[in-house]
């Protein structure tokens, strides 16, 4: 990412940095299912924006996968789902997605971050 961000700065453009955390982070978990790791979720996220406070450049967004509904389909997170707790809910037809909880979570973690963030 900083070689992208000094080349953009040295070109003079003007882009929006957004993260997909949930891209890259998929892991099949010992019984089969498709998942992610809140906490490499967490860490890509936290990544994005000490990369962009180093450079002096500001993170516009993140993408995420996630659902108001109380699925089992990430491990991790305040509510500590692991690999066996996956089959309770996981409804997903395709990648899993963070649950309620777990993007509720992230959300305040973000907000700590983007506080920290200077505004130019």
């Amino acid at each position: 990412l900083p070689r992208h961000i000094e080349t953009i700065k040295e070109e003079g453009r003007n882009v929006l940095w957004v993260c997909d955390a949930m891209h890259g982070n998929t892991e099949s978990s010992p019984s089969g299912y498709k998942t992610r790791r809140f906490e490499n979720v967490l860490s890509e996220v936290k990544e994005f924006f000490e990369v962009h406070k180093a450079m002096g450049t500001y993170p516009g967004g993140i993408h995420l996968e996630m659902t108001g509904q109380n699925v089992t389909e990430c491990v991790g997170g305040m509510m500590e789902l692991d690999h066996e707790d996956l089959f309770q809910r996981y409804e997903s037809q395709c990648d899993p997605r963070l649950n309620a909880s777990q993007a509720l979570e992230l959300a305040f973690l973000v907000s700590e971050m983007m506080a920290k963030q200077e505004r130019p």
